[in-house]
């Protein structure tokens, strides 16, 4: 929504008022002359300092003004419903659009080149422009509204050769809201990676149980990241949310990096029951996927809604489970050995001896490996 907030102090303090639409005579609704502060949201403001939208202007872009530069003396308020998105504006240095000419499409201190105190007359194609009599936006100046063409700077603006900055008013931030096609989606690549190995070995005649360690936890973690079409219209600084589930809200930042990390901790259970003269091998792995999403982007602004396409990208490692093998001891076997193999992935290799002195279970029940997270 385009509104602007006015106050009667410094630092939004006082009475304050609230507009969405112009107002040509701030003294009808009892709040004339007496703006000092401001907040602006989405398209700019023109406040003037005279009635019916007379006097000096004065431009308000979108942002937080803690103070104006002339307090107590703004009469009227006026929105900028214009496109403002792809500015241009052509200089002649001869009245009635005659002689060299020049196209400015962005802010431009002509102080810097040629056509510096030589600009007769003009014509604006798309935005609105801001004109100032000395460079770095210094001096008198004065606003040139989309379609206007004046003919001549010395009968109509009392600013002949005398034109040295221009600049484009910036639009308001567009809102933006994000809709996945999961539907679209497309998996670029899977893979486990191993990130625990516990031993455990039996060489009693009897059935034993593994209780080393019942339950352990392991890191997991998700990297995002969005990419804007190459044709966007989005600027750096907006910022949007992207809800890829419930628990999973991303923001997407323009312009700077746009990924993130999250960690988590994710349980395995591995209560089990190894038979006699058996050795037991529990692999914990991370299943990781990488896959990527188109994305609607739906952005309004100044009233008018447009479409473009982005895609957000994936690389998840939050599916932990657990796969056991047994294998059986050879004959004379001498006990348990530790696991000192470096597999890649891995963070750490566990042995475990079994008896049934050190466990203080009883023989007879079945081997078990209970698998919390699975899809591995």
């Amino acid at each position: 929504m385009n509104k602007i907030t006015v106050y009667e102090r410094a630092d939004f303090e006082g009475l304050s008022r609230e507009f969405t639409c112009d107002v040509p005579d701030l003294h009808e609704l009892d709040f004339g002359d007496c703006i000092a502060s401001l907040k602006v949201v989405g398209q700019p403001w023109i406040a003037y300092t005279q009635p019916k939208y007379e006097g000096e202007p004065h431009v308000f872009e979108e942002g937080e003004y803690e103070a104006v530069e002339r307090p107590n003396s703004f009469s009227a308020l006026r929105l900028v419903h214009h496109d403002l998105l792809d500015p241009q504006i052509t200089l002649y240095e001869r009245p009635h659009l005659q002689g060299a000419c020049k196209v400015v499409s962005e802010e431009t201190n002509l102080a810097y080149g040629y056509f510096n105190d030589r600009v007769a007359s003009h014509v604006v194609q798309r935005g609105v422009w801001l004109l100032y009599q000395h460079p770095n936006r210094g001096g008198w100046h004065c606003l040139a509204w989309p379609g206007e063409r004046v003919d001549d700077y010395g009968a109509q603006l009392n600013f002949q050769a005398r034109l040295s900055h221009l600049r484009p008013l910036r639009p308001g931030r567009p809102t933006v809201t994000a809709r996945l096609l999961w539907d679209q989606k497309r998996i670029e690549e899977e893979r486990e990676v191993l990130v625990d190995e516990i031993v455990g070995v039996n060489e009693t005649e009897s059935e034993q149980a593994l209780a080393a360690g019942s339950t352990r936890e392991y890191s997991t973690t998700l990297w995002q990241s969005f990419r804007f079409s190459n044709a966007t219209s989005l600027r750096a600084g907006l910022s949007f949310t992207l809800t890829v589930e419930a628990g999973n809200v991303f923001t997407v930042h323009k312009g700077r990096s746009e990924s993130s990390t999250r960690r988590e901790r994710s349980e395995v259970a591995l209560p089990a029951k190894v038979p006699p003269r058996t050795q037991l091998t529990v692999h914990v792995l991370r299943k990781e996927v990488t896959l990527s999403v188109p994305v609607v982007l739906t952005i309004t602004q100044n009233e008018a809604v447009r479409t473009e396409m982005g895609e957000y990208r994936s690389v998840s490692g939050t599916n932990v489970c657990a796969r056991f093998s047994m294998r059986p001891l050879p004959a004379g076997g001498t006990g348990t050995e530790e696991q000192t193999e470096n597999v890649a992935g891995t963070e750490r290799a566990h042995s475990v001896q079994v008896g049934q002195e050190a466990m203080g279970t009883e023989p007879g029940d079945s081997l078990c490996v209970e698998q919390v997270h699975t899809g591995c």
